[in-house]
Order: structure tokens, then C-alpha cells, then sequence
């Protein structure tokens, strides 16, 4: 309904009924007999409008605060929820059949997420003129930092059992302690904290509480050496390490019967099974979900070169964007040995760099072109004009580039728990073959690759003006033909959502008949079952439309198949609306687009070249998944639904400190993240993260969004020392600056890329052996542990852009250098002896 009815609602309300009724007129002129005829008018032909048949299908799975399920209407299936499927009935009677009026109210009803966004809207505007204090609680928005494959490995089971003990130091000190736990082979205990013990010292400790109960030898002591001490305000926890220099047989055989026939009675300690379960899942979650390629550098003779790319299903399209038309992988292009040197030689925490880049398809032939932000700088006069000219093409891009420091021991990841519980746990927990490791031996970093093109950065450098007589200069920033770069192998970590057939890379003509518009493209990879494609214009239709398809070029190879006007259907658009994915329209009559690309893969299976999913070296690719994992360089962050809003769960990453985790540590709890700037919002709180959520679905790509940051940690009230806008919400690219300029005067200035996804479900097969163990000794925290894994339902990257916007702006590299620094802080009062003296 326009704006213009809106004050007529109730009216329309009151006629609905009344729309097929012969005297609809009369009735309309009694109701309405204080409006205008202009007016009437209109709102007659809304009425008739309202009152047209629909055919559309709705879904409201993940828009409504409700569950919903199939419901069916004259057979067609809806997915709608309680109060909706109310709604529907309502409406249907009043219309007497489903048509467009029962579509919007259905879809408009008071717990649709969007309704209550508005309204929300429209409250905050009518109170725009009294002044509101934010003071929120900081602790609403914090969540505990994990890092993933960060837990133990117990060789052994170890058992919460508590008794006292005495134990002797070196010079005969005796002190009385308590078992926490305890194992074959160690110890944890708990003593007074007025004891100062250190890591490597000896003790001999006597089983006090057990000499009551068992005949054990009172002269002799247990030998064992501290390798590690926790001090906590009321006590310190030791960790004591069982050593077998001074033998005591009689007590290892007794020991280690009494924690076998006693760990059902006193439980094992599950801690570190828990904990690892809990970070496998968020893992679980993420890596196949970000949209950052990771990209594994190899050093050989002191020169740097990418060798493998680790791929999931939301950067494969990143990925495929660098391969030129005989599908050869040119991601090469972008790190080579001088860029990667530039990038390591820079501070730890800040080893980095901004890389431009857009392509240019000539005679067939796919030439890529590349500048950093000091490349450009070197050439000033040709700057304006690669920025002005590649913003201008479809195949724009702004890349993040990241370095980070790896080990290739990190690719091995055993289970929590040890051999001795079962086979399958040992092989398992088996090293990666020495065959594997030969080929991860030379690499010590990975470059992590972020797309972060966004339409108002894009805007902001089609401004440059351009001359078409020097687009020839260009070409210094071309990458040669003749001159390949070093091959980038990808690999993919299987995990269980995997696709179901193998896709194969293959660039073909496609013509895309869109309701007798026809649409020029390529393939970009096919399957028996659908294809990818690449079209030249917008594709202006939604998903699940039907389309049909020719392949002009491939006809010409086939006379046994009538390659023209293939019925697909369109599954899912790329955010640009360019990169089109399509299923086969199979019928008994036309399954000829199956038949023909089945053949042609049968018959060219040695010439098409796969997805890599078959691995060359068994395990490789989870290898390079825990390595990767081990040295998250963005925060990970994971939301849980908390009522119809949410909330943080946890974060993650391996960075100690840069200008990112300096903000987000601010008020923040010991060992937590602070994820306020990205909740904080002028209008409503939940903002972006609710309405994103509301109309994504598991499988959809993470939506992005520029946040700009004003940080003054000086302030007390976080909600004024962190000031946080999306770039959306500035009207003009003025504002945006003016915002930036502030910041700088008045503390620090961060950009950030938000990235946000739904979660699909966890894959708990892979760690089914830690499950079943944590189930045989306590299956009400396996089953707590599994419904709270279950309640993830969103995640995200957080990524600073903040450099690339400063020269976005065409700030100094002076303030750029300034802005590294962290601003002063709030500074506690402390009274000292001389105020207490003068007053």
C-alpha cells in the first residue's frame, strides 16, 4: 500500500469484503462519502488490485518470529508460521481466494522481523526531539575469546577425585595440599597459596587419605616434579608430573587399579573433551563459511612463492574469478616474491597491504591487471587513471592482503582424548604421514586474501575522470601472458555439506532466454545436474525462476543432442547479479541438458579439469584447514538467538594485539571481546544484525557492510567513547569525511568490514569419538553440550579496512602512521597521601 492510502487503512479494511460484490460502488460512496472523488478513485483501484489472484509461493522460514511449516493452499505449499497461517485463512474469506491482498498481509504480519523494524523506526522518529542517555551494560555485549584447536590432549584418563595429601619439598618442607584430580601419571592439587612454589621443583608426596583405607607403604613417598602453577586470590592449583627415577612399583599397580575400578564412581574429568568440542563446532562453523582465501606461501632459497589455496563453497567464487579462459588459476598473480617480501617486512601485528585489481577480456583472453596502494603512489599520473578506469568495470576488485607466520606441525590435530580408550581413537589420533609433511616442509606463511569491494567505495573512485587516449599507460600494471605465475594448487576441506557431484571447470558460450530476452554468458563450471555462469548483463529476475539455455559452441560439437532452449532453473545470483547458478528442469519429456553433459564428461573426463576434492596426497587438505585454523588473522565472531534478538557467544582468533583487538578488549572481562561497535547503532541497537539474519538463509554468501568507528577510550560511558555508523547511514560521502576527520581529532579512527552468515547445522560426526566419550561418563552434559552447539546461529568476520579508507579520503600518510597509535586512556583518580594531607 502507497504512503498516499495509508491514512485510508481502516476504510480499505472495512471494503474488502465488499470488492466482488455488485453493489461495491454504492458502498464505497457511502463509506467514503468525506473523501475527495480523486481520492476515491484511488482508493478503488487499490482495492482492485488487492483483490487480483496471486501465484506466488511464500516463504517466511527465518523473516517471522515464529516456526514455521508447510501449509497448503488448492495444492500449493507454503512455509508460514501460526499467526500467519491465521492470517492466510482470514484473508482468503474475506477475498473468497488467495490473491494479492492475502499475500501482503501475510507477509505484514506484527511479528514479521520487517513490520517491527519499521514501527521501531517510526517510534525512534516521533521521539527524535527528547533527548535519550544511552548508559548500556557493558557485559551485554561480550563473549569469550576461544582459539581454535586450543585444548589439551590428555595421553591418559584422568579422574576428579579429591583427598589429602602431604608433600615434602627438596629441603623436607612439608605441606599440606588437596587432590583435584589425578591420573597414572600426574597430579592436580590445590594448596595455600603462602607456600612459594615454582615450575621444575620436586616434591615426594604421601597419599594421607588413602593410608586410612589401603595398606600403603608410609616410609616411602611418590616422587614428582611441578610443571606448572596456577595462583588464584584464595590458593594456587599445582600441576605435579609423576617421575620413575626412584622406582615404586607396588604404587604404580596399586594406583593404577583404583582409578580403573573407581572413574565411574568419581567421574573422569571431561574438561578438555568439552572444551574441545566446543571449539571444534565454532570451527566447524566458520571455515567452511568465510569468504577470505587462504593461501599457503612457500620459502625456498630465501624466495617466497603461493603454493596451495584453501577453498570452501562461499570463496570458490573468488577463487574462480582468477582463472583466464582455459580455467589456469592466476591468483598467482597477486603475490609475487617482491609484494610478499614488501608485506613481511612490515610490523608484526600490521603486515599488510591494500591491492586494486580488474581484468580485461580481449579476443577470448583474460588479462589481469594489479596495483597496491604504493605502486600507484610511484606512479602518481597514472593513478587517478587505474582507479578511476578499473572502478569501472565489472570485474573491480579491493583486496585485503594479510601475512601471518605458520608452522607446518600445526597440521596435526589429535582428539582430546587418548590411545588407550579405543582403536578408532588411535588411528585418529595418528601423525600425518611423513609423505604429507615432505610437501607442507617449506611452508612458514599464509597470505589470507579478502575481497572488501564495496558499491560506495566503487563510487567513490568512478569519480576520477578518465582519458580513453592514455588507457594505454596502463599496461605497467598489467601481468604478462608470457610470464605465468607460480601454480597455486586448491584444495578443499571435506566436511559433511559437501556438494554431491563433482563439478567441472569448463568456459563455454551460453545464451540465457529470460521471457524472450535473451542474455549473452559463459559457463563457468558443469556438472550433470546444473552449472555456473558468467553472464555480460544483469540478470534482473529472482531465483527460482524458470529460464532456458543455448550453448551455440558446444552444439557444434554434438549432432546427437539439440543444445537450444534447455530448460534450468535459477537456484541462486551472486550479489552483482552477474554470476548465475542453475539446476536442470528434468522431466520425462526434456532431460536432454542431463544426457548431453553426462556423455560429454564421461567422454572428456582426462581433459576436464575437477574441482580439486580429490585429493593428490591423502589428508592434505585438512592439514592445510588446521593450520589455517591455528592462525585466524580476523575475529571470528558467533551469535546465539537469544529471543527474537541476537547476541554474542563467542569470538576467535590468533592475533595477540593490533588496533582491532585494542577496541574490542575495551571494558572488556579478562579473556573476552567487547562486541558493542557492532551493535551500537543510532537508530536501534540490533540494526543490521536482525535484519540481515531475517532474510538470509544457511547457505547464502555473508553479507557485508563498512562500519566507521570513533574510538576515545578516555571516556568512562562506553557509549560515548565508541560512536560507531554504518557507511550507509551517512547520506553524502561529506558526512562520511567529516565522521573520519573527528575521530582523528578527538582519539583513534577504525573502519571495519563486517561480514555476517546463518550458520547450517554442526557436523557432529567428525567428533562423534569425543561425544560418545563425554556421553559414557556424564550424558546430561553431552546432550547440554550438543543443544547449545545447536543454538549457534549466525557468524561473521570482522576485518580493519581502516588504512584503505583513510587514503580512500585522501588523508596524510602522516595521520594514517599517528592513527596506528592507541589514544590516551581513561585515567582512574587515585588519591595519594599529599590530597589527604592539604585536606
Amino acid at each position: 500500500m502507497s504512503q498516499d492510502l495509508e491514512e485510508y487503512h481502516d476504510i480499505i479494511e472495512e471494503l474488502k469484503p465488499m470488492i466482488n460484490e455488485p453493489e461495491f460502488n454504492q458502498v464505497l460512496n457511502q463509506v467514503a462519502s468525506g473523501i475527495s472523488k480523486q481520492k476515491r478513485f484511488l482508493l478503488k483501484m487499490e482495492l482492485m488490485r488487492l483483490a487480483r489472484p496471486c501465484i506466488r509461493l511464500i516463504d517466511l522460514r527465518g523473516l517471522v518470529d515464529g516456526k514455521c511449516r508447510i501449509y497448503e493452499h488448492q495444492g500449493k505449499e507454503h512455509s508460514l508460521d501460526d499467526i500467519a497461517i491465521e492470517t492466510f485463512e482470514r484473508q482468503v474469506r474475506i477475498f473468497g481466494e488467495y490473491t494479492i491482498g492475502v499475500y501482503e498481509a501475510v507477509t505484514n504480519t506484527e511479528n514479521n522481523f520487517r513490520v517491527r523494524y519499521k514501527k521501531e523506526q517510526e517510534e525512534a522518529k516521533a521521539q527524535r526531539n527528547k533527548p535519550v542517555v544511552v548508559k548500556p551494560k557493558v557485559e551485554e555485549f561480550q563473549a569469550p575469546i576461544i582459539k581454535f584447536g586450543g585444548f589439551a590432549q590428555r595421553g591418559e584418563e584422568r579422574m576428579n577425585f579429591s583427598v589429602n595429601i602431604e608433600m615434602f619439598t627438596d629441603l623436607n618442607k612439608s605441606i599440606q595440599a588437596t587432590t583435584i584430580d589425578v591420573s597414572v601419571n600426574g597430579l592436580k592439587v590445590k594448596a595455600s597459596k603462602e607456600h612459594l612454589l615454582k615450575p621444575e621443583e620436586r616434591l615426594t608426596v604421601q597419599f594421607r587419605g588413602l593410608e586410612k583405607e589401603y595398606l600403603l607403604d608410609k616410609r616411602q613417598g611418590v616422587a614428582y616434579i611441578i610443571s606448572s602453577v596456577e595462583r588464584t586470590k584464595d590458593d594456587q592449583r599445582l600441576n605435579l608430573k609423576r617421575q620413575f627415577d626412584t622406582p615404586f612399583p607396588s604404587f604404580d599397580k596399586f594406583f593404577e587399579r583404583f582409578i580403573h575400578g573407581n572413574k565411574r564412581r568419581y567421574k573422569v574429568n571431561l574438561d578438555n573433551t568439552i572444551t574441545a568440542i566446543q571449539n571444534k563446532t565454532y570451527e566447524q562453523y566458520y571455515i567452511p563459511s568465510f569468504v577470505s582465501i587462504p593461501v599457503f606461501i612457500e620459502k625456498v632459497n630465501e624466495q617466497y612463492s603461493p603454493k596451495y589455496a584453501l577453498a570452501n563453497d562461499c570463496n570458490r567464487e573468488e577463487i574462480q574469478y582468477w582463472a583466464n579462459e582455459l580455467q589456469d588459476l592466476k591468483i598467482g598473480y597477486l603475490l609475487s616474491d617482491e609484494r610478499i617480501k614488501h608485506g613481511l617486512s612490515l610490523n608484526k601485528n600490521r603486515q599488510e597491504m591494500f591491492i586494486f585489481v580488474f581484468n580485461h577480456i580481449k579476443n577470448e583472453k583474460v588479462y589481469f591487471y594489479s596495483a597496491t596502494h604504493a605502486e600507484l603512489d610511484a606512479k602518481p599520473d597514472l593513478k587517478n587513471l587505474f582507479l578511476g578506469y578499473g572502478s569501472r568495470k565489472i570485474s573491480w576488485r579491493i583486496y585485503k592482503l594479510e601475512f601471518t607466520e605458520v608452522d607446518p606441525q600445526q597440521s596435526y590435530r589429535p582428539l582430546s582424548i587418548g590411545n588407550s580408550i579405543n582403536d578408532k581413537v588411535k588411528r585418529q589420533n595418528q601423525k600425518p604421514s611423513p609423505r604429507l609433511m615432505s610437501r607442507l616442509k617449506n611452508i612458514h606463511h599464509v597470505a589470507l586474501l579478502t575481497n572488501v569491494t564495496d558499491d560506495i567505495s566503487t563510487e567513490h573512485y568512478q569519480k576520477f575522470k578518465i582519458k580513453r587516449e592514455q588507457l594505454a599507460q596502463l599496461k605497467v600494471f598489467g601481468h604478462p601472458r608470457n610470464r605465468p605465475p607460480p601454480l597455486v594448487t586448491v584444495y578443499r576441506f571435506k566436511y559433511f555439506n559437501q556438494r554431491r557431484e563433482t563439478r567441472f571447470l569448463l568456459r563455454t558460450a551460453v545464451q540465457v532466454n529470460v521471457d524472450g530476452v535473451v542474455i549473452e554468458g559463459h559457463t563457468e563450471d558443469i556438472s550433470t545436474q546444473g552449472l555456473r555462469i558468467e553472464l555480460e548483463k544483469f540478470f534482473h529476475q529472482s531465483d527460482k525462476v524458470k529460464v532456458n539455455l543455448s550453448f551455440p559452441q558446444l552444439q557444434s560439437v554434438t549432432s546427437k543432442y539439440e543444445l537450444t532452449d534447455l530448460p534450468y532453473i535459477v537456484r541462486n545470483l551472486s550479489k552483482d547479479k552477474h554470476v548465475v547458478h542453475l539446476q536442470n528442469f528434468v522431466t520425462e519429456e526434456s532431460n536432454t541438458a542431463r544426457r548431453f553433459f553426462e556423455a560429454l564428461i564421461k567422454s572428456n573426463r582426462s581433459k576436464l579439469k575437477a574441482y580439486r576434492d580429490e585429493e593428490e596426497v591423502p589428508g592434505i587438505g585438512e592439514a592445510l584447514r588446521n593450520i589455517y585454523a591455528k592462525n585466524v588473522i580476523n575475529v571470528a565472531y558467533f551469535l546465539r538467538k537469544d529471543g527474537v534478538d541476537f547476541v554474542p557467544d563467542a569470538v576467535a582468533t590468533s592475533t595477540e594485539s593490533n588496533r582491532l583487538t585494542q577496541l574490542l578488549n575495551f571494558q572488556a572481562k579478562p579473556k573476552h571481546f567487547n562486541l558493542y561497535p557492532l551493535f551500537r547503532n543510532a537508530q536501534k541497537r540490533h540494526d543490521f544484525i536482525n535484519h540481515t539474519l531475517a532474510k538470509i538463509k544457511p547457505n547464502d554468501r555473508p553479507e557485508m557492510r563498512e562500519l566507521f568507528i570513533a574510538f576515545d577510550p578516555s571516556k568512562e560511558v562506553i557509549g560515548d567513547a565508541i560512536n560507531s555508523y554504518f557507511v550507509d547511514q551517512f547520506t553524502k560521502p561529506e558526512q562520511r569525511r567529516q565522521f573520519v576527520a573527528q575521530a582523528l581529532q578527538h582519539g583513534q579512527f577504525i573502519a571495519v568490514k563486517v561480514f555476517l552468515a546463518r550458520t547450517g547445522r554442526p557436523d557432529f560426526e567428525t567428533m562423534q569419538s569425543e561425544l560418545n566419550y563425554v556421553g559414557v561418563y556424564a550424558v546430561h552434559k553431552a546432550k547440554l553440550l550438543e543443544e547449545q552447539l545447536w543454538n549457534i546461529s549466525a557468524m561473521g568476520d570482522i576485518i580493519d579496512v581502516t588504512d584503505e579508507v583513510l587514503r580512500r579520503y585522501e588523508f596524510s600518510e602522516n595521520a594514517i602512521l599517528l592513527n596506528h597509535k592507541p589514544p590516551a586512556t581513561h585515567k582512574v583518580k587515585q588519591v595519594g597521601i599529599e590530597q589527604l594531607l592539604k585536606t
